[in-house]
């Protein structure tokens, strides 16, 4: 059956069947399982946000056109859960930028991060350290007042959080991978076989989930 607006229920599932669906709650897994920022995903955000305002309209129509309110009561569920998965990727990566913003930018993962995040995270720190200087660091002894070293002496920002890539997190590939070295020395390895799932360190499977191999769980 379908509305004035040209939508049947059959089209209306295979909307909620898209693969770009399958692909943002894969993102999202990603990015609240991994302890550094990913890759931003704005093709695949913008192609959401335009599926659920059709979404939106569709259900509407729906309303209007007097289907089950059982049925449409269920589709609208199917929908709250794509804005869902959609606010929550959104609001891990602001999580992440508000912990690490400092080391964001000034490493490469500032190019991980969208247009909006990147001006997000210079406001934040803008408030931040006009907050420190104000507080604290403006009554420290001269050489303390840095918002990045712990002294002038120091040789690097020590101040500066980063995160912790030794995070052991729970993986798995679609795909045989082989073997993969889990330090440094290469002296241990694991052989990563299609759909079994691991614990391991994110660091040693970092380039595997960067490139898609690996997805987080």
């Amino acid at each position: 059956m379908a509305s004035e607006s040209g939508f049947s229920m059959e089209e209306f599932e295979s909307l909620m069947a898209t693969s770009d669906v399958e692909l943002l709650k894969r993102a999202w897994r990603n990015e609240k399982s991994a302890p550094e920022i990913l890759q931003f995903q704005s093709s695949l955000v913008m192609r959401i946000r335009e599926q659920i305002q059709l979404m939106e309209e569709t259900i509407e129509e729906f309303t209007r056109s007097g289907f089950d309110p059982l049925i449409v009561s269920i589709y609208q569920m199917d929908m709250d859960r794509a804005q869902y998965m959609l606010r929550s990727y959104l609001r891990t990566r602001l999580q992440k930028i508000e912990k690490n913003m400092i080391h964001f930018s000034k490493t490469d993962l500032w190019n991980r991060l969208s247009k909006e995040e990147q001006s997000f995270a210079k406001r934040c720190y803008e408030n931040m350290k006009s907050y420190l200087d104000e507080s604290v660091l403006s009554k420290l002894p001269t050489g303390y007042q840095s918002d990045l070293k712990q002294s002038n002496a120091s040789e690097e920002n020590d101040m500066v959080p980063e995160p912790n890539l030794d995070t052991f997190v729970f993986c798995k590939s679609d795909s045989s991978i082989g073997a993969i070295p889990l330090d440094d020395s290469a002296d241990e390895i694991v052989d990563l076989v299609a759909g079994d799932l691991y614990v391991l360190r994110y660091k040693s499977i970092k380039p595997f989930v960067e490139n898609g191999q690996i997805d987080l769980v």
